[in-house]
């Protein structure tokens, strides 16, 4: 028999008093339940603050969004290299070890047209200024290493990235001039070859970035041993400290005459010591913590900025930024390559050696250039790559004759008649065909075999204990060739020579020192 619905089943009305709709229905002067009743009104002033707040949040939003799409379409970008290809792998922009190759631009192009004709610069420019800022991967110490634009070097094959044509190698040409021809990338491969080291970043600047820059910042203090005035930059200074901006400052930084004898290594002085009081006044002001003083000089900075396409980001700008503010200046050394008037040209310059080459191995090193003694600072350790071993379906080498092998040695240390010692330990060791001559200084020691003579190369680099590693194969070498550099510069055995210092004066300044530039006294007015 079917159960039939009780009143309270499906849609029946509930009895009086029944649920919490009607708990208060049999009491009329009560009226509406005051929980489910019409909401009050939201006070005046809880309105006002909510609508502050939410148009301080789009604002700030759109205020924010603003700027970095601003800052973002400022920027211009080119490639890193053009033709030489790395070895190491992108670096940490926050924590790693970091070269940034800084130039500075001599184009005539837009706003800098007014400083002289097309003419003046072909292709790309030259590198007014060419400095490779190196930071620590512990973030405490900088090295500003500057390259004077009459250096004699040797540019490697570089291709430009624009139109695909390629340009052989050159020797002994300005270091100035890397760039003129395939661009940016093509003074970061020279760079590299020169150094040893690989540039991680560029930054690239022109002539109206240095007039905006020293104006944003209200100006920057310079001082001169005595008054000068320079026709051909314009500059002229009082004796003593003056606040230079805008035209000024681009004179002070251009001038090739104004300062020491009227050379090269007295203008890379003077742009040294604008960068250190630059520092200065950046840290002093506190304009790395000051939002709206960052913002303006960024604006300024990234108008005038062409950067690698791995620092084309305002965020890692910024990163990188970040990195520089807690450093003590006194950790910011300014340094010059170690130079002496060619033998080509007494009118340009060379890497003087073995200075120079003991300066660049300390920068393969990472050793802090203010206080040579201190500990490098500690790399992550790479994990080491398993030795070869021959396979199953390998023929082993036959046998060889060490007495008919050709081993040369090529004395790149620096160091007048190096390579005879090393020839005595090659025949001591069974290589009695081993020659010997001068070649060109370089940092780092390295054993270079031509084709069907990498089991000669490796018992070679065995007996001088040079690193698997530093065997490289060369096609173009007959035999074996010992390339000795300043990291291996006494002794036999690789490594257990004491090498050579660094020289007392290599660091030019610190951030924290406030010099004076000697003015050329060809220059000095009364």
């Amino acid at each position: 028999m079917a159960r039939g619905r009780g009143k309270n089943e499906f849609g029946a009305e509930p009895p009086p008093g029944s649920g919490p709709v009607s708990r208060h229905a049999d009491q009329a002067g009560l009226g509406a339940a005051r929980h489910f009743g019409p909401i009050r009104g939201m006070p005046v002033w809880l309105k006002i603050i909510t609508a502050i707040v939410a148009v301080a949040l789009v604002g700030g939003l759109a205020f924010a969004g603003f700027w970095f799409i601003r800052l973002q379409n400022n920027i211009s970008k080119a490639p890193l290299n053009a033709g030489g290809s790395g070895t190491e792998g992108p670096v940490n922009d926050a924590t790693g070890r970091m070269q940034i190759l800084i130039l500075g631009s001599d184009t005539r192009d837009g706003k800098n047209s007014e400083y002289g004709s097309s003419d003046d610069s072909t292709g790309y420019g030259k590198s007014d200024v060419m400095m490779l800022m190196d930071i620590s991967e512990d973030n405490k110490r900088v090295s500003v290493i500057s390259f004077p634009r009459d250096l004699l070097v040797n540019i490697p094959a570089c291709k430009d990235s624009k139109t695909g044509r390629e340009y052989p190698a050159r020797s002994g040409v300005m270091i100035n001039e890397a760039m003129g021809e395939a661009g940016i990338g093509c003074a970061v491969d020279t760079v590299n070859k020169l150094t040893g080291l690989e540039v991680d970043h560029f930054m690239m600047a022109d002539f109206n970035a240095v007039k905006e820059l020293s104006n944003a910042v209200g100006g920057v203090d310079v001082c001169v041993s005595d008054a000068i005035y320079d026709p051909d930059s314009r500059l002229r200074l009082p004796a003593g400290t003056s606040a230079v901006q805008g035209e000024q400052a681009l004179a002070f930084l251009r001038t090739r005459h104004a300062f020491a004898d009227g050379g090269d290594l007295g203008r890379i002085q003077a742009q040294q010591g604008f960068l250190s009081s630059l520092t200065r006044k950046i840290k002093d002001e506190g304009t790395l913590s000051d939002p709206a003083r960052m913002l303006k000089i960024a604006d300024v900075v990234t108008q005038n900025l062409t950067v690698d396409e791995g620092l084309a980001s305002v965020p890692t700008l910024l990163t990188i930024g970040n990195r520089l503010k807690d450093i003590d200046l006194g950790k910011v050394a300014f340094v010059s390559v170690p130079t002496t008037p060619a033998v080509s040209d007494p009118n340009r310059l060379e890497i003087a050696e073995p200075a120079g080459s003991q300066l660049f191995t300390a920068l393969q090193k990472d050793v802090d250039l203010t206080d040579p003694t201190a500990p490098t600072t500690p790399s992550p350790t790479e994990s080491p790559s398993p030795s070869a071993t021959p396979t199953e379906t390998e023929a082993p080498l036959p046998p060889y004759n060490k007495a008919l092998q050709p081993v040369s040695v090529a004395n790149g240390s620096g160091v007048p008649g190096r390579s005879q010692e090393i020839v005595q330990a090659l025949v001591s060791g069974g290589f009695t065909q081993a020659a010997q001559f001068e070649a060109q200084a370089i940092a780092q020691s390295g054993v270079y075999y031509g084709a069907n003579y990498a089991d000669v190369a490796a018992d070679v680099a065995a007996l001088l204990g040079i690193p698997a590693s530093q065997v490289i194969p060369a096609p173009g070498v007959s035999g074996v060739q010992v390339y000795l550099g300043s990291d291996f510069t006494s002794g036999a055995t690789y490594g257990s020579g004491s090498g050579a210092a660094l020289p007392d004066d290599i660091v030019n300044q610190t951030a924290g020192d406030a010099r004076c530039q000697q003015a050329n006294p060809e220059l000095i007015v009364r």
